[in-house]
């Protein structure tokens, strides 16, 4: 189905960049600890790849400190278009930068972009963002954070410039300071989802309504929480574990509605939860590891829940006394 979002006028725009009504996160791809990777699942990871590409899905999340998660990712492109290096640029690669200790000044970041650039393989990066802030930690680091987004997207490096982890305070700052010097706040990547709809995370995606900035949805599935494939006897291995253990048992009420409505849809869970998230004008990047995985995240699009239907779902989720641990990072 290449090219089945444009002509069903879905094309979202981050910026000046145009993308799919959902992309998909690629922090497994290449870590070890969490998601257990390994070099053998490659050629399946290619496939996953190829697949969501063919299905009209070109926007792509990774980060640099995901482990091998860029370099994958500039293979699999250049083996998807090896015949059409034109092309290349029609993958939207939004990468994040972090925020080491070490990366004190703006070449520093440049340096940073310039290096994922040659892990990725392409000479320009679709959305460049910084991982999280420091303003909690190290506030005299943030003004060089804000630099380096800077001189990335005036030197043409990167298509667009986002942020991810910034709280409504941040936010409205960095906004306010990039756009001073003539450069737009294109994304904000907010973990949201029926899990992580608490105060702080409405009053982000209020503020970036307000000011134009597309809200990038991680964790849309809450780490697998809302797919319905686990409970209290069948918990996923690793580190998920210990927390899907203490956040389970308190989401009755939401399992229950998001089963209701898949059942009614003749949805899964999965696609309920995603479509949820497309209904609140985010684009979702839930993470994705085969090719099954991938088919099942498409069909979150093409239809759209009723308002009932989403005004069950938000009573469900207020009603369920668990909520998902928010990102340490956020500001």
């Amino acid at each position: 189905l290449p090219g089945f979002w444009h002509s069903q006028n879905q094309v979202k725009k981050i910026g000046p960049v145009s993308v799919s009504p959902m992309g998909f996160g690629t922090w497994a791809w290449g870590n070890q600890i969490l998601w257990g990777y390994q070099q053998s699942m490659d050629s399946q990871l290619q496939q996953t790849f190829n697949f969501a590409l063919d299905n009209g899905i070109n926007l792509f999340d990774t980060a640099d400190s995901y482990g091998q998660s860029e370099k994958l990712l500039g293979s699999f492109i250049r083996h998807y278009y090896r015949d059409d290096r034109q092309q290349l640029n029609t993958v939207i690669i939004a990468t994040k930068f972090a925020a080491y200790p070490w990366r004190l000044t703006p070449p520093q970041f440049l340096h940073a972009c310039r290096a994922s650039m040659q892990r990725l393989q392409l000479d320009r990066i679709g959305i460049g963002q910084l991982h999280w802030s420091t303003a909690n930690y190290a506030p005299l680091q943030e003004r060089a954070l804000w630099d380096g987004l800077l001189a990335m997207y005036d030197k043409g490096l990167v298509s667009a410039v986002g942020v991810s982890n910034y709280g409504p305070k941040q936010l409205q700052k960095i906004y306010t300071y990039l756009n001073s010097r003539g450069v737009p706040l294109a994304s904000a990547q907010l973990q949201f989802s029926l899990l992580s709809m608490g105060r702080d995370q409405m009053e982000i995606k209020h503020l970036c309504d307000s000011l134009g900035i597309r809200v990038i949805a991680y964790s849309p599935l809450g780490l697998g929480m809302l797919t319905g494939k686990y409970n209290s006897s069948n918990l996923p291995p690793g580190p998920r574990r210990l927390l899907f253990g203490q956040i389970l048992p308190g989401l009755e009420p939401l399992l229950t509605s998001l089963k209701q409505i898949s059942e009614k849809r003749r949805k899964t869970m999965s696609q309920v939860a995603i479509n949820w998230c497309i209904c609140k004008g985010t684009i979702p990047i839930p993470g994705v590891k085969s090719v099954e995985q991938v088919g099942e995240n498409l069909g979150a699009l093409g239809w759209k829940l009723s308002s009932d239907e989403i005004e069950q779902l938000e009573y469900a989720a207020l009603a369920s006394p668990k909520k998902m641990i928010q990102n340490i990072f956020q500001t």
